[in-house]
């Protein structure tokens, strides 16, 4: 039996590594350790309860105002010294968070293999989004199995000199964890804070990346207001980051126009899932949104000047908007005022991010470099 250990440490790490989780439980050959560092806390456990996953250890590394090298170093130390006291096959890692790396770079230090979920995927800009980018290709340098959801992501690790004999292209962990949850919430009654948009158009936001604090988050709520102005049939659900250098912004900017607004505190993945079926489109500068969008086709204005996921502005349902807030207003009124426009995009109907098979992919491929 091999020992694996899945560490996680952030809410979007939860959702996408949880259908991994899940199919190794299921095969006698692996004994599953679930790791969480904490980096998130509140979000991670919600995001967990979901699939029914509670974390075996938990670092509870999280605090107020937390530095990107305070989490670095504290997951370095804390994951470092668990795996010194519980020797493992492999650990698999998620995606570009603090945690990933850190944790990486604590099972390079011992010399135990790291899978990589989700590798790959690259904006070939260090700053954008910051840190993550330079996580993921950090995370990738020292790597032994690379778990890519796309040719393309496959293609950026082969043109970085990574063996191909050492990728596996899967598809995306979080289709199969939307998946999951829409063949699970069926029938699922409608949350009473959608109560403001009956009769409205719901636009589902989510803004809160490092590179969008202070004026440009304010530009993007300046085009909501915008939005308002034009459409007064719009309600906006915008489920507040737990930063307070998020959520304060959009609550100081947005106080005057309640009643086209509907905060809450972040949502459980389910109803997160609901509220994106919900939408008329998406507005965000989340990585998975784009994601899961593209499987659900529903529309998403991407806002960030440059995105690692191509595939959602190519061949899926994203058009990248920056943020700017004459475009971000532009483009949503466009969805909203014509229908033909609507019609033309959702035509597509493409997924480029898997079929919802990528963990049972990711976990053949571990009995093939185990030979089991």
């Amino acid at each position: 039996m091999k020992n694996i250990t899945c560490i996680i440490g952030t809410r979007p790490e939860a959702i996408k590594m949880a259908p991994v989780i899940l199919a190794l439980r299921e095969d006698n050959n692996f004994c599953v350790t679930t790791f969480a560092t904490g980096q998130h806390t509140d979000m991670l456990r919600q995001a967990l309860d979901d699939f029914n996953i509670i974390p075996d250890y938990n670092l509870n590394i999280m605090r107020t105002s937390q530095t990107l090298d305070y989490i670095t170093s504290s997951v370095l130390t804390g994951v470092g010294s668990w795996l010194d006291n519980h020797p493992q096959n492999m650990i698999l890692v998620h995606g570009d968070t603090s945690t990933t790396f850190a944790a990486a770079l604590a099972g390079f230090y011992r010399h135990i293999p790291v899978g990589h979920v989700e590798a790959g995927l690259r904006s070939h800009d260090l700053s954008l989004p910051f840190p993550e980018e330079a996580n993921r290709v950090l995370t990738d340098r020292i790597a032994e199995l690379f778990f890519a959801p796309t040719q393309g992501d496959a293609d950026n690790l082969t043109h970085e000199g990574i063996s191909r004999e050492k990728i596996f292209i899967t598809g995306n962990t979080v289709i199969d964890a939307l998946y999951r949850i829409l063949e699970s919430k069926q029938g699922v009654s409608e949350p009473e804070y959608l109560l403001k948009a009956k009769n409205k158009l719901l636009i589902l936001m989510t803004a809160h990346r490092r590179e969008s604090w202070g004026e440009t988050l304010r530009g993007i709520c300046r085009a909501v207001i915008d939005i308002i102005h034009s459409r007064n049939d719009v309600v906006f659900l915008i489920p507040l980051h737990k930063n307070p250098v998020v959520r304060e912004v959009f609550r100081e900017c947005l106080k005057d126009y309640e009643s086209n607004i509907i905060f809450t505190e972040p949502l459980s993945y389910s109803e997160f899932v609901y509220a994106m079926n919900k939408s008329a489109f998406i507005l965000s500068d989340s990585g998975g949104v784009q994601e899961e969008a593209s499987a659900i086709n529903k529309p998403v204005l991407i806002m960030r000047t440059v995105s690692e996921r191509p595939e959602a502005i190519t061949h899926g349902t994203g058009i990248l908007v920056g943020t700017d807030r004459e475009r971000i207003r532009d483009e949503a009124l466009k969805f909203l005022n014509d229908p033909e426009h609507v019609k033309k995009f959702l035509a597509k109907n493409i997924k480029p991010f898997g079929n919802g098979e990528a963990s049972i992919k990711i976990r053949e491929a571990l009995r093939k470099y185990f030979e089991i």
